[in-house]
């Protein structure tokens, strides 16, 4: 069965956004290695990457990325879209093999395939998303209980892990900062596909920027996307970008299409065949995410033998102690 016309249209989006923003890890990393070099690295609370022309080259990478990410949601349902940043995996870990130099083990080559093997089988088994007319039907589902309770749980596990969390474990676990990323991306997607519904039925059929709730999403896309992009230079200026961007994707895809399910009840028009596809889809990519973790250091450590690494981190030092604490 072929693509519709939207459908063909937000396919094409969403694969050059994952392009664009694969690129967009590697850019950005390269200028916060500059700034760190300079000044008060990120991670330790630092702005000077600010200062940086190449970060500045990722983050406009990362904005047309986003752009052609945010207009593949007017077109194509998120639930179909989202899976599809699996693309983003491969441009980053291969850009960063050649230009960081962060070497990634045959296993995390696996892991990558995993990620993408899973996405894939949750596209195929994906339900369509229902029709939508108006902001105003958007509005009517996020405001049902369901909705609104998943979202008072993502704040509150996100102010957890910004308060309690980050200052005792941000510089040694990656999951933190990625966490408060991906919780609060799936609200981004949300409001998003609210926004991209919005534009697409103002140019062709009425203005929906005429009500508040459309006006409501906007915020929250903002206030959302501040964080995202707070916490994840955090996150590449402290880890290894090729284990950040599987993980990251993994963790959003999730939580989105968590997210999405809730919000637009897609599970009502699915058999149990085709669910039980989409969990065997999302424990594939949690084994992915497995195997990432368990041999993110493989890499750089069979290449010790035979020469140093370029890049471990910004403020590496080759002293005994933080030889151990970096192997850790």
């Amino acid at each position: 069965m072929g693509l519709s016309r939207d459908n063909f249209h937000g396919l094409t989006l969403a694969v050059s956004s994952s392009i664009f923003i694969g690129a967009s890890f590697i850019m950005k990393k390269k200028g916060l290695i500059k700034a760190g070099t300079k000044g008060i690295r990120a991670g330790s609370g630092g702005y000077t990457y600010l200062y940086e022309p190449l970060w500045w080259v990722g983050m406009i990478a990362m904005i047309v990325g986003e752009i052609a990410n945010f207009a593949a949601y007017a077109f194509a349902p998120a639930i179909l879209v989202t899976p599809l940043g699996a693309l983003s995996i491969i441009v980053s870990a291969v850009l960063a093999h050649f230009v960081l130099e962060e070497k990634l083990h045959i296993f995390g080559v696996l892991g990558c395939a995993l990620c993408v093997v899973g996405s894939i089988t949750i596209v195929l088994n994906a339900p369509q998303e229902k029709p939508i007319h108006s902001v105003k039907q958007v509005w009517q589902h996020a405001t049902q209980p369901g909705f609104i309770v998943y979202t008072f749980l993502v704040l509150i596990v996100v102010a957890v892990l910004i308060f309690r969390y980050v200052p005792r474990y941000g510089h040694t676990h990656m999951v933190v900062y990625v966490g408060i990323c991906s919780l609060m991306g799936s609200l981004t997607v949300m409001s998003v596909k609210a926004v991209g519904i919005a534009l697409k039925l103002t140019f062709s059929e009425t203005n929906q920027f005429k009500y508040f709730e459309t006006w409501v999403f906007v915020l929250v896309v903002t206030v959302c996307c501040v964080f995202q992009i707070n916490y994840l230079n955090k996150a590449l200026d402290t880890f290894n970008t090729a284990i950040i961007a599987p993980v990251y994707y993994v963790m959003f895809t999730i939580f989105t299409i968590l997210a999405s399910v809730i919000l637009f009840k897609d599970w009502e028009s699915q058999s149990g065949a085709q669910i039980v596809n989409e969990l065997c889809g999302f424990i594939t990519i949690l084994s992915g995410t497995f195997l990432l973790h368990k041999t993110k250091d493989m890499g750089n450590d069979a290449s010790k033998d035979k020469d140093p690494p370029l890049v471990e981190s910004p403020n590496h030092v080759d002293t005994p102690s933080n030889t151990d604490s970096h192997r850790q």
